[in-house]
C-alpha cells in the first residue's frame, strides 16, 4: 500500500518545485523529452517529475512488477519471431508516461491530416489517371514495379477516396528539437491497443498527477474506428455490419484483433468464418448467414482472396476481391495502398504534398537516399558506417542494417546484398533518437524513442490525440520495434500549455 500512497503524491512534499539538477534522472547528450540541455525541467513534465522525486526506487519497481503481470493475465503480448522456447510474449511496458505539450501536438496533428489526405489522393491518382507519374513527379516505374501494386485495384471506386483508413506514421524527434516522419504504415498497421492498455495502465499507476496535468483521452478510438468503418458503407446500407477479419490465433497481433474487435462490438472471424454468395460477404454464425457490408482486415493483400491473389492462402475467403469489385463490400485498408509506403516512394512524400495540395509539408521527412540510383548507391557503400539501410518493402526492423552498431562482417554482408539488389534498397543517416525516462531494472534511466500516432480516414479525418511511444530498451539501442526486442509507454498529450503546474 506504501507504492500507491508515495505514487498519488498527496501531501506538501509533493507540491515541491521541480529540482533543476535532478538527482535520480541522468540523460545521455542526445535530445531528452524531460530535461532541458542545461539540466533544468522541460514545464510540461514538472509534474510528473515532482513525483518521481518523492519516490523509492524500490516502490517503482514493485509496481512495474504489478503492471507486468496485469498484462499477462490479459493476454496482452506480442510474438518475437526466433526468440528460444515461446514466442508469445508480453510486451515490454515501461512505467513512465511520455508528454507532449499542446502546442507540440497541434503541428503533429496539423502535419499527418496533410499527410495522409495527400497519400489518399495520390492512391485514387496511381489507380485511375496516373496523371502524377504522367508528370514525372514520382517515377513511374517505381510505382507500377512495386510489388505492393495492385492492377486489380485500377478503377475502382473507393468511398471518399479514402484508401487508408487506419494509418499509423512514425516519428522521431532528433537533436533539433524537431519531429520529422520516418516512415508511414498504411496496409495493416498495429499497436493501438497498447496505446489503449498503457493508457489504463499509466492511469492506475499515477492517478493524481494523471488527473492535474490536464491530459488528452484515447479512450474514444474505439468508437472513433467504428464510425469510420461504418461512413465508408453508408452508400450500402443504413446500419452496415462491420467484422475484424484476423489471420487467427498464432498471428503476432491476434491479442490486438480481438480488442478492438471486443470495445467496438463488432464480431471477430477469419476467413473459413466468411462464404461469398452472388458477391454478397456472408458470415457463418449459429443462427445461419448474417451479410458482411465493412471487413476491416488485419490481412495482408496476398492473402485476401486465393481466387484473386495468392492461391495457397487460407487466411483469407473465395471470392471475396469479387464482391468488393462489385461493390458490395468494403475491405479496409484497401487492397494496394502499401505502394504508397514503400520506403521509396517514401523519399517523394514531400513532392507527393505539393503536387496534389499545393502546400509545403509540415512534417519533414529524413534525408533518404535511393540505391536504385547508382550515384546514391556509391555513396551508401561508401558510407555503411554512418548509415541505417532498409529494405523497401519490409517493415517490423526486419531487412535493415544499422551501419554504426553493426560489425564489419556485417556491413560487408549486407554490402553483397545492396549490389545484388540495389533497388529493393534505400538508406538514411543514422539519428540519434530523443531519449525519455524509463524505469530499468529498478533504476530511472535514458532510453531512446519514437511516436506512432494513429489517423483515422473516411469522410473526415481524425487523429487520436495520443499515440504509442515504442521504446528502445536496450542501452544505447535505436531499434524500437516491439518484434525486436523494444518495448512501449503512454503517450500524454495535454489539453493546455498554459494550465501546467
Amino acid at each position: 500500500m506504501s507504492a500507491v500512497r508515495g505514487l498519488n503524491g498527496a501531501g506538501p512534499q509533493s507540491e515541491a518545485p521541480p529540482q533543476a539538477t535532478p538527482e535520480f534522472y541522468r540523460p545521455a547528450i542526445s535530445y531528452d523529452e524531460m530535461l532541458t540541455p542545461d539540466g533544468g525541467v522541460r514545464p510540461n513534465y514538472a509534474a510528473l517529475h515532482a513525483r518521481l522525486s518523492t519516490l523509492n526506487p524500490s516502490d517503482l519497481a514493485e509496481r512495474q512488477r504489478t503492471l507486468e503481470q496485469s498484462f499477462l493475465l490479459q493476454g496482452i503480448t506480442f510474438t518475437v519471431y526466433g526468440a528460444e522456447n515461446t514466442t508469445e510474449r508480453i510486451i515490454p511496458t515501461d512505467l513512465l508516461p511520455r508528454i507532449i505539450p499542446a502546442a507540440e501536438w497541434a503541428r503533429i496533428e496539423a502535419g499527418l491530416i496533410q499527410r495522409l489526405r495527400a497519400l489518399n489522393a495520390f492512391l485514387a491518382d496511381i489507380y485511375s489517371d496516373r496523371q502524377i507519374l504522367q508528370d514525372g513527379v514520382v517515377p513511374r516505374e517505381l510505382v507500377l514495379g512495386a510489388p505492393s501494386y495492385r492492377r486489380e485495384m485500377i478503377g475502382l471506386y473507393v468511398p471518399h477516396n479514402a484508401y487508408v483508413n487506419v494509418c499509423g506514421s512514425d516519428l522521431i524527434r532528433g537533436q533539433d528539437g524537431e519531429f520529422a516522419v520516418l516512415e508511414d504504415n498504411l496496409r495493416v498497421p498495429s499497436g493501438v491497443s497498447y496505446m489503449l492498455a498503457n493508457r489504463d495502465a499509466a492511469k492506475r499507476t499515477f492517478p493524481g498527477t494523471y488527473r492535474t496535468a490536464g491530459v488528452r483521452p484515447v479512450e474514444r478510438y474505439p468508437d472513433l474506428l467504428l464510425a469510420t468503418l461504418k461512413s465508408m458503407a453508408a452508400e450500402l446500407r443504413a446500419n452496415p455490419q462491420v467484422v475484424v477479419l484476423t489471420p487467427g490465433v498464432y498471428n503476432s497481433a491476434y491479442y490486438e484483433h480481438a480488442y478492438l474487435a471486443r470495445l467496438m462490438g463488432v464480431p471477430l472471424v477469419e476467413g473459413r468464418d466468411l462464404v461469398v454468395l452472388d458477391n454478397m460477404v456472408y458470415m457463418r454464425t449459429t443462427q445461419g448467414l448474417r451479410r458482411v457490408d465493412v471487413i476491416y482486415r488485419r490481412v495482408d493483400d496476398d492473402f485476401i482472396d486465393p481466387l484473386t491473389f495468392r492461391r495457397d492462402s487460407g487466411l483469407g475467403a473465395a471470392g471475396l476481391f469479387n464482391a468488393y469489385r462489385a461493390g458490395n463490400v468494403v475491405i479496409a485498408n484497401a487492397p494496394g495502398t502499401g505502394v504508397a509506403d514503400d520506403k521509396a516512394v517514401y523519399a517523394y512524400v514531400p513532392e507527393i504534398i505539393r503536387y496534389y495540395l499545393g502546400e509545403d509539408a509540415i512534417l519533414p521527412n529524413i534525408e533518404t537516399y535511393l540505391c536504385r540510383e547508382p550515384a546514391q548507391l556509391s555513396h551508401v557503400l561508401a558510407n555503411l558506417d554512418k548509415l541505417v539501410v532498409k529494405a523497401v518493402g519490409a517493415s517490423g526492423g526486419y531487412g535493415m542494417l544499422v551501419g554504426p552498431h553493426a560489425s564489419a562482417r556485417e556491413r560487408e554482408a549486407f554490402a553483397e546484398q545492396l549490389r545484388a539488389d540495389p533497388a529493393n534498397y534505400i538508406a538514411q543517416p543514422t539519428i540519434q533518437l530523443s531519449t525519455a525516462p524509463c524505469l530499468v531494472d529498478g533504476r530511472i534511466e535514458p532510453r531512446h524513442i519514437d511516436l506512432r500516432p494513429f489517423i483515422l480516414s473516411a469522410e473526415q479525418t481524425i487523429v487520436t490525440p495520443g499515440a504509442l511511444t515504442r521504446v528502445a530498451l536496450r542501452r544505447g539501442s535505436l531499434v524500437v520495434n516491439s518484434s525486436q526486442g523494444g518495448g512501449s509507454k503512454d503517450t500524454w498529450v495535454l489539453w493546455d500549455d498554459e494550465a501546467q503546474p
